[in-house]
């Protein structure tokens, strides 16, 4: 990798706010693995796990480390939502140094294999007759793009958005469990989460949120589109600093992850995951998060969870 001027002097942290397994931690581990094998750094790479309150304990961390140019953590667009629903003091562009947007997920509505939901239609008849009988599991928080994602089936059903029983777990593979064991009838997931059960053929997607059908376990699951619903929503996964940190050191951020994703191994990360690559830096990036967050906020209104109105 070509060096920027400024170098790290110790180990670089990649803290992820879900446990060992969970979406974020899943990104971090492929970046570290990434770039350790490559050799792309002179300096280790150690993954953190902070999990807990839906990931806002991570973000508490790295608001506690401003300045650090070792630190960074996975972020996704839940750091504008948990903004807008009042959740958390901080957002992207206040509290931290938004750096990269690498790829998205696509999300998974999946129910146990014996569920009386065959397809994608039987759950919007189910939203149509009586939303408030349906309960569904989600990670990590309410606004989150999961959460999102069942709203625009619930509006296409004619069903009230608010409607639905949530139950929300710090990590999408608790959602999954929850839904084995019959505490919810549907988990909206991000796919890669609830793969191993497919595959094992404990569970059946009705539908995901992509442009089109993703492979593997996945591959006969229709799109919502396809069933004429309109949603095609993805949850981002992407890399933050911490605020305070220099124009050089975020270029030797920018330079590293645009190396570690060129590589082989992030490459094969991409496909068992089901993850759609999505590389914004610069400004392009900081154009995306200042019109997702326009986005999220009119459609945080229509759910009545947005709380912050500035």
């Amino acid at each position: 990798m070509t060096s920027s001027t400024w170098n790290p002097d110790r180990e670089l942290e990649i803290v992820a706010g879900t446990p060992p397994g969970g979406g974020l931690d899943r990104a971090a581990r492929a970046l570290a693995k990434a770039i350790g094998a490559n050799r792309l750094s002179d300096r280790p790479v150690r993954v953190n796990n902070v999990p807990g309150d839906g990931a806002r304990k991570c973000w508490a961390y790295l608001d506690a480390r401003a300045g650090d140019p070792h630190v960074v953590s996975v972020s996704s667009v839940n750091l504008t939502t948990d903004h807008l629903l009042g959740a958390a003091p901080f957002y992207h562009e206040h509290a931290f140094t938004p750096l990269a947007i690498l790829y998205t997920e696509y999300i998974a509505f999946v129910v146990r294999s014996d569920s009386a939901l065959k397809a994608g239609p039987d759950l919007i008849s189910r939203l149509a007759k009586d939303a408030a009988s349906v309960t569904v599991a989600l990670a990590t928080s309410l606004g989150n793009p999961n959460h999102i994602a069942l709203a625009k089936v619930i509006r296409h059903a004619g069903g009230d958005v608010r409607a639905a029983k949530l139950r929300v777990f710090d990590s999408a593979l608790d959602a999954v469990a929850d839904t084995l064991a019959g505490n919810s009838e549907v988990a909206a997931v991000t796919a890669a989460s609830a793969a191993k059960e497919l595959e094992a053929g404990k569970m059946r997607a009705l539908a995901v949120s992509g442009p089109e059908r993703l492979t593997g376990p996945f591959a006969q699951g229709p799109t919502w589109r396809e069933l004429s619903v309109d949603c095609v929503i993805g949850s981002w996964r992407g890399v933050t600093g911490t605020r305070r940190i220099s124009a050089d050191q975020i270029r030797f951020w920018e330079m590293l992850l645009e190396a570690a994703t060129a590589t082989n191994e992030w490459k094969g990360e991409l496909a068992r995951y089901y993850w759609t690559p999505m590389p914004l830096y610069g400004g392009a990036l900081w154009d995306h998060l200042e019109r997702e967050r326009a986005e999220m906020r009119a459609v945080l209104e229509e759910l009545g969870l947005l709380k912050e109105k500035g």
